[in-house]
């Protein structure tokens, strides 16, 4: 009679020890599946639950677009030959004189003007020729117009006319290209990728390399590798232009039972799930539970409208995108399920693991609960 006491009196203590870590909770990384689908609008909750499959796949299938626009695209290349305000320019003139030369002193055949600029207007000043229009013109175009201007004071003149440095025909390039600073469009630098190659390529990865370029008030961007694999977006520049070179600043967060949880950047133009995943060590093979991969998203209407079949949403719906990798094509959806900037990434932890963690808090209270009573007693 007393073991049956003694044994009913385990129990009843067992029981009020599970009882007590039920109430209390265990230690855990997150939610479970159960209480994520909880927290579904089908149970009144503000989430739309979807499993994803191929539609759910392609709805979503969404990157940043970005080109340029057609102020860009059809503008055409600038001659490399073609004077702008700012350049500095070095002209030479012969007159075929001796003793009274228009320019020089006596005897002095051949003058040199150095250090020419052109002015904002686009003007420059030759003595006894007076203003003369020079942006927009060649330095041939230039040098027979001085000549058209000295060609009544002195007899057949000659000219030469030379474009030396300055900051007429330049553009800017900043950030993370090798070479920064301010180069001058030349006939081989003409366009944006022979630009670039001019600066010495980019320090990044051409794979999260972004080109701003900035012309007046107007900007576009393109991915460094669709520049380079589309002729199309290789746009002609223009003086004045700012190019920037800078990294992609799209990231997401892992949570849960993966290798690690952090904030991680992309690696690439288009993440899937499954390289979300390995980028940060893979599903934990001790606690995950590959039925229950979730992507936790605010959806824009019109995408949410299209994966729910719904034409009724208004403004960004809350969406948890649901990946069970042990289906015969969760690999091939998570391969092709895409995560985007901002997405939050959340493995569930096995059932498994929950029990083990309270059958080894059951044990630990039971043994120091032992302890406490042979102290008691004296044992």
């Amino acid at each position: 009679m007393t073991n049956m006491m003694n044994r009913t009196a385990k129990a009843v203590l067992l029981l009020a020890i599970v009882s007590t870590l039920a109430a209390c909770g265990l230690p855990r990384s997150g939610p479970n599946k159960r209480e994520i689908f909880a927290g579904s609008v089908l149970k009144e909750g503000d989430a739309f639950i979807v499993t994803v499959n191929s539609r759910v796949t392609r709805a979503t299938a969404v990157v940043p677009a970005f080109g340029f626009g057609s102020n860009f695209r059809n503008a055409g290349l600038v001659g490399s030959d073609t004077l702008a305000p700012g350049d500095v320019l070095g002209l030479t003139i012969f007159e075929n004189v001796r003793d009274d030369p228009l320019l020089g002193n006596t005897g002095q055949r051949v003058s040199a003007l150095t250090d020419v600029q052109v002015d904002g207007q686009g003007y420059i000043f030759v003595p006894y020729a007076g203003r003369i229009r020079a942006a927009g013109q060649t330095p041939e175009g230039l040098r027979l117009a001085i000549t058209r201007k000295l060609d009544t004071q002195t007899p057949d003149p000659q000219v030469s006319v030379q474009r030396l440095a300055g900051d007429g025909s330049t553009v800017t390039i900043e950030g993370a290209a090798t070479a920064q600073g301010v180069l001058p469009i030349e006939r081989s630098t003409r366009t944006l990728s022979a630009m670039l190659a001019k600066a010495g390529g980019v320090t990044l990865n051409p794979e999260i390399a972004i080109v701003r370029v900035t012309r007046g008030n107007q900007t576009g961007k393109v991915w460094l590798t669709d520049l380079y694999e589309n002729p199309a977006l290789d746009i002609a520049l223009r003086p004045g232009d700012r190019i920037v070179v800078e990294s992609d600043t799209r990231a997401f967060v892992a949570l849960g039972a993966t290798g690690a949880q952090n904030r991680v950047p992309f690696n690439t133009q288009n993440l899937s799930a499954i390289e979300a995943l390995a980028s940060v060590g893979g599903l934990s093979t001790s606690l995950a539970d590959p039925t229950g991969v979730f992507v936790f998203r605010n959806e824009p209407a019109e995408i949410a409208n299209i994966v729910l079949g719904r034409n009724d949403l208004v403004g960004d719906q809350r969406m948890v995108y649901v990946l069970d990798l042990t289906q015969p094509t969760g690999m091939f959806e998570a391969r092709d399920f895409l995560v985007r900037d901002g997405d939050t990434v959340f493995v569930t932890e096995a059932p498994f693991v929950q029990w083990q963690k309270t059958l080894n808090a059951i044990t630990g209270t039971a043994g120091a609960a032992s302890g406490v009573n042979n102290t008691v007693q004296g044992r």
